[in-house]
């Protein structure tokens, strides 16, 4: 890979010149995972020496004085941003390709951070910097978290716990109760599932995507599931249960929805079967019967179906607080254009 000038400069230097990783106490950071903590910060624990500002200044110093005709390099530290917590986010436009280079300019840059009383660091690394992650690992770095294109790290620079905010904590699914004019409930069987849910009709399921809205999230399940269009209802109920997958919480909302169409497309990739089903014989499934959690689910819809019960409506605000429309949900017993008769 074809270097800079500013890489060059520093890869030309004695090697007794600059930082070395051992020259600065590396930061340990124990991120501890989400469902065992009652915290929604992440839980940091710090090695380090009381003196750490002051070696950082003594090296930089020392890096100055032994580099002749390139200021322009001693004065570069990693592009950054400034953050509205007092922290800084790493330009990962503008990262140095070059490993040796990158730990360099991040104490240089570190260095300036204590200086300016910064906290927490944000390092986000796109899959063609791969070669950097080690590197920052041994720089005092921590995971947070990874996507398909890239890892974010995060160093914390004060001493005392970390306040950085912990990755996402829980993932989100959705299910559809599509009731149409026959009172039949449309349902399907799923292809991969655990050997005693087999033959088990259930209502189409899924995740949200990520930046979906609830409501939106429900309808696009049941049209890939079972190519039925739906119109959003309310949330009639939600689940909140602990150390799901990847030992994440899991919030299950159970949403209401009304048919726009009758004919079943069934997608072969996660379905065998859908079909609509008299709510009387779904109900009556065992699996329904002798599972309290889905006994009480589908006694809360057969009274929503009843009118005697009241589900969460979905209203579209602006709040002051950050000037976004987001969506509230919330009921609206006893007035007019209400279709449910609520206690």
């Amino acid at each position: 890979m074809e270097l800079n000038m500013l890489e060059a400069k520093f890869l030309s230097l004695p090697k007794d010149v600059g930082f070395r990783t051992s020259s600065y106490p590396t930061s340990l950071f124990g991120i501890h995972s989400y469902p065992k903590s009652n915290s929604s910060k992440v839980i940091c624990s710090r090695v380090s020496n009381s003196a750490t500002s002051n070696k950082v200044a003594t090296s930089t110093l020392l890096f100055q004085s032994k580099i002749n005709g390139i200021n322009e390099a001693i004065s570069r530290t990693l592009d950054y941003f400034d953050d509205e917590y007092g922290g800084v986010i790493v330009n990962s436009d503008k990262l140095p390709s070059n490993p040796n280079v990158f730990a360099s300019l991040f104490q240089s840059s570190l260095s300036q951070w204590i200086t300016k009383g910064k906290k927490g660091v944000w390092l986000k690394l796109p899959s063609k910097y791969s070669e950097l992650v080690p590197i920052a690992i041994k720089e005092g770095f921590q995971y947070h978290h990874a996507e398909s294109g890239y890892v974010m790290l995060t160093y914390w620079i004060p001493e005392g716990p970390c306040m950085l905010p912990a990755n996402a904590s829980h993932q989100v699914g959705v299910g559809g109760f599509v009731i149409n004019d026959k009172n039949e409930v449309l349902v399907v069987q799923e292809k991969y599932c655990a050997p005693p849910f087999v033959g088990f009709w259930k209502i189409p399921t899924g995740f949200i995507h990520e930046s979906e809205e609830i409501y939106t999230g429900a309808v696009r399940e049941v049209q890939e599931e079972t190519g039925i269009d739906t119109e959003f209802v309310e949330v009639i109920a939600f689940r909140h249960a602990q150390n799901m997958a990847f030992e994440k919480s899991d919030l299950f909302f159970i949403c209401m929805l009304k048919p726009l169409s009758s004919e079943i497309k069934v997608d072969d990739h996660e379905i065998i079967a859908a079909k609509w089903m008299p709510v009387v014989e779904f109900v009556k499934q065992p699996w329904i019967q002798e599972d309290s959690m889905l006994k009480k689910v589908t006694d809360i819809f057969i009274a929503r179906m009843g009118k005697k019960y009241c589900g969460l409506f979905a209203h579209h605000l602006i709040s002051k607080f950050d000037d976004r429309s987001s969506t509230l949900y919330y009921n609206v017993v006893n007035t007019r254009g209400s279709n449910c008769i609520g206690a």
